[in-house]
């Protein structure tokens, strides 16, 4: 049989053996009675062939051996079970031909011995390290708090999902079947029976949303590592939307939007709020993982371009109405009008969903992109 070149060194407590083949295939390493067995088809030597060896070691190993494949050799780890020093591997004394020491790893008894010292003493000076650093004695408070308002929220947005969804097909599906003239008609039956959207949903949109205020607090004082700007872009704009727009404004209440406005923020929030729960005490589902930084990428812009539609509806009735317009008192004598704000609004909506849509993108790339290979 072909025996392959192999190299070893040894520390108090393991043993290395480097084999010196690539592109190794099928290796087959089993340690029975105090003897290493090694089968493997690659390419040493002898070229492309089938490789095998047996080290009957000098005193006893632990059975299972650590092995570690890479393209160019294929390296073994076994470790003993006393940790003493030996004068060779092998139980014979004359070395077999195939055997030769690893200079790369060698070290003498005493070199040895420094090592273990230094990793001693580094764990010992790391142990120090972290008694020094004083334990927030409010950890499992804070822990406790950040997965009831998550769960919260998420039983909150939950509720206006389901009540929206059920309304969606029960209230549609009557309308379509008085209107059957035409699928235009049945179309527009079918946004009517959105006109009660917001009397039906408001009370619970008010609530989540302006508990929401309390991640831009959790942020300022750092008790999440989320960044501020996006938190405050995306809770105030829904905020503006909600209390200055939809609130204030009956006509705008019955319009077919607000529908999809509450649409589409819950079901964003479906998957968010569950995903940070579970982050909390330490568990990553991964379906869920992928749907939370998956499912903005169609919604956020369809959210962003119905509030965009609901300012755009709003601006003549606020001109009409002159809501929430300012007169300046003399010698300026001039007036501000909020139908302007709404415009000057608009364009820092868009740039509030770029800013947003590149920290998300950000955000995607960091948990579901490609992991980094560590160099050694």
């Amino acid at each position: 049989s072909l025996r392959p070149h192999v190299h070893w060194a040894q520390r108090h407590r393991e043993l290395f053996l480097r084999v010196e083949l690539s592109d190794v295939r099928n290796p087959d390493i089993t340690i029975t009675d105090n003897v290493l067995h090694f089968r493997a088809q690659g390419h040493g030597a002898k070229g492309d062939n089938i490789y095998e060896f047996e080290i009957e070691f000098l005193e006893p190993v632990e059975p299972k051996p650590v092995c570690r494949v890479t393209q160019r050799q294929l390296n073994i780890t076994v470790q003993k079970k006393e940790s003493n020093w030996w004068e060779r591997i092998t139980k014979q004394e004359k070395r077999p031909l195939f055997l030769a020491p690893d200079f790369d790893r060698w070290l003498d008894e005493s070199d040895a011995e420094m090592e273990l010292k230094e990793k001693e003493e580094e764990k010992i000076n790391k142990m120090k390290i972290e008694s020094r650093v004083p334990k927030d004695p409010f950890k499992h408070l804070k822990k406790g708090y950040l997965i009831m308002y998550n769960l919260v929220q998420f039983l909150g947005f939950s509720w206006i999902f389901v009540n929206m969804t059920v309304r969606l097909f029960i209230l549609g599906k009557g309308n379509m079947e008085i209107h059957l003239l035409s699928k235009m008609i049945g179309f527009l039956c079918l946004t009517d029976s959105f006109y009660d959207t917001f009397h039906t949903i408001s009370d619970m949109m008010y609530f989540c949303q302006t508990l929401a205020l309390m991640e831009i607090m959790n942020s300022l004082i750092g008790l999440v590592r989320s960044p501020l700007i996006p938190a405050v872009v995306q809770i105030f704009g829904r905020n503006f939307i909600l209390f200055v727009i939809l609130g204030s404004l009956e006509e705008m209440q019955s319009k077919p939007v607000v529908f999809f406005i509450f649409y589409f923020w819950s079901i964003t929030e479906l998957f968010r709020y569950p995903y940070y729960m579970l982050s909390c005490i330490g568990i990553e589902w991964k379906p869920l993982t992928w749907l939370r930084y998956t499912v903005w990428i169609p919604l956020y812009p369809l959210g962003g371009l119905a509030e965009a539609v609901c300012i755009v509806q709003s601006i003549p009735i606020f001109s009409e109405t002159g809501k929430f317009s300012l007169g300046l008192p003399n010698p300026l004598n001039v007036t501000i009008q909020f139908p302007f704000v709404l415009q000057i609004y608009l364009i820092a909506l868009f740039l509030g969903i770029f800013v947003n849509f590149r920290h998300l993108y950000k955000q995607r790339k960091q948990h579901l992109g490609p992991k980094k290979r560590k160099m050694k």
